[in-house]
């Protein structure tokens, strides 16, 4: 079953934390799949240009060398009922073995991966952002398939959504029986190629090398207990550089990722030692900076959380759960919460990470946009009338605003034909249009 969620950073759901599903693990598509998918929604989010939605116009799927044949266009100006397809990229044509052309949604051969991202068009009218989703299903060749895709909208007005725009990736499974052989294999091989252990060889089994010039002095080293840290109370030195409280940040989201049951007390202290390495970062510029460009990020002026949680949990993590991360820390930054106390003040809200998330998105949301439509028909309402006309009664469909189809006349003059049946979309354009 599609798990289909906003992809916007402003208007995504908010994870159940009191469910604690704001750890669980993302499903088994791979990165490839998943950095497409991004890749997309930031080409969608670099034609914005401060407009509500992205102009069409801009919008060129051929010229997409990096996910365009993985994409499909839908036109929605004929209607929402049964969009046409404006393109469609030859990968996912070949995928879903169509030779022919195809015109609209209804040509969609069913069990395909196209029919996979067709039928959460409606989705993306309802949430007026993009909207991703990733499941595994049983393709026309009874074969499982992972998939991942995004739908993002684009607007020929800057107020409509009249066209959509789908990227999909995905990856085959191999199956049962295939997997039983390959594990069957790779146990055999294993069990004829390993290596003799010299008993001679240091105990540091699976730790990592200690550094020392000489032999470790084993006697002398404290205990550590299940969770890996020295037996005393004070478990962790207190961090004094930014690499230090990165360091220590690091360590708290590895114990949240395999902490038994999904605790949230410690995601909290997670993000309480990733607040602590953001704030640390910001005293030290330089440093913070080197540290970005050793692991290959870039800073965000408009997200500058974004970076702090991808070095923190990982820059694989699933994206959702980064983002609400990110929006938890800048809201502890709004509210100028101390040094070392973030983690408390997760634990004290009520509703927790959920409503801090909430909270914070609530505040970054723009006041409401005034109604452009409304504001086109009150600017109709008060323009001098250019001529006068009679129709047949059959023509009135008691709608304020209609639309005449007319000849033009060799001397100038407009000869009226009739009324164009109402269609309130294409109305709407025109009214925005005239009024414009």
């Amino acid at each position: 079953m599609d798990n289909p969620q906003p992809f916007d950073t402003e208007q995504s759901g908010v994870s159940d934390v009191e469910g604690d599903a704001t750890i669980d693990a993302p499903p088994e598509i791979g990165t490839d799949e998943r950095r497409m998918h991004v890749r997309a929604y930031n080409h969608w989010a670099s034609l914005l240009h401060d407009r509500a939605y992205p102009s069409i116009e801009d919008l060129d799927p051929a010229s997409i060398g990096d996910f365009g044949p993985n994409s499909v266009l839908l036109d929605f100006t004929g209607g929402v009922s049964d969009p046409s397809i404006a393109w469609l990229g030859g990968a996912l044509r070949a995928e879903c073995n169509i030779e022919d052309g195809i015109e609209s949604i209804a040509d969609v051969p069913p069990r395909s991966l196209l029919s996979r991202l067709t039928d959460h068009y409606m989705q993306i009218i309802a949430n007026q952002a993009p909207v991703g989703f990733e499941a595994e299903f049983e393709n026309h060749r009874d074969v499982n398939t992972l998939y991942r895709g995004i739908l993002m909208p684009f607007s020929s007005d800057d107020d409509t959504i009249d066209f959509i725009y789908g990227v999909i990736n995905w990856k085959e499974i191999a199956s049962a029986d295939v997997q039983a052989d390959l594990e069957q294999a790779v146990d055999q091989s294993l069990a004829t190629n390993l290596p003799v252990m010299d008993e001679s060889a240091a105990v540091w089994a699976d730790g990592p090398s200690t550094g020392f010039a000489g032999d470790p002095d084993v006697d002398n080293m404290p205990a550590l207990d299940e969770g890996g840290f020295a037996a005393s109370d004070d478990r962790v030195a207190e961090p004094e550089s930014v690499a230090d409280h990165l360091l220590v940040a690091r360590q708290s989201a590895e114990q949240a990722k395999s902490a038994d049951q999904r605790s949230r007390a410690a995601l909290y202290e997670a993000l309480g030692r990733a607040y602590d390495f953001a704030l640390s970062a910001e005293a030290e510029p330089g440093d913070y900076q080197e540290i970005l460009e050793d692991a290959g990020i870039t800073g965000q002026d408009r997200a500058p959380m974004t970076p702090v949680v991808k070095l923190v949990f990982g820059v694989d993590y699933d994206k959702t759960r980064l983002t609400e991360y990110a929006a938890a820390l800048s809201h502890a930054k709004r509210e100028h919460i101390a040094a070392g106390t973030f983690a408390d003040y997760l634990k004290a809200q009520k509703g927790g990470l959920k409503a801090v998330v909430a909270a914070e998105r609530a505040a970054r949301r723009p006041a409401t946009r005034p109604d452009r439509l409304e504001a086109a028909r009150e600017e109709l309402r008060d323009a001098p009338a250019q001529a006068y006309v009679e129709l047949d009664s059959d023509a009135d469909t008691g709608e304020e605003f209609a639309l005449l189809m007319a000849r033009r006349l060799p001397d100038g003059r407009l000869a009226v034909i009739g009324a164009v049946p109402h269609d309130k979309a294409l109305t709407e354009r025109a009214i925005r249009k005239t009024a414009g």
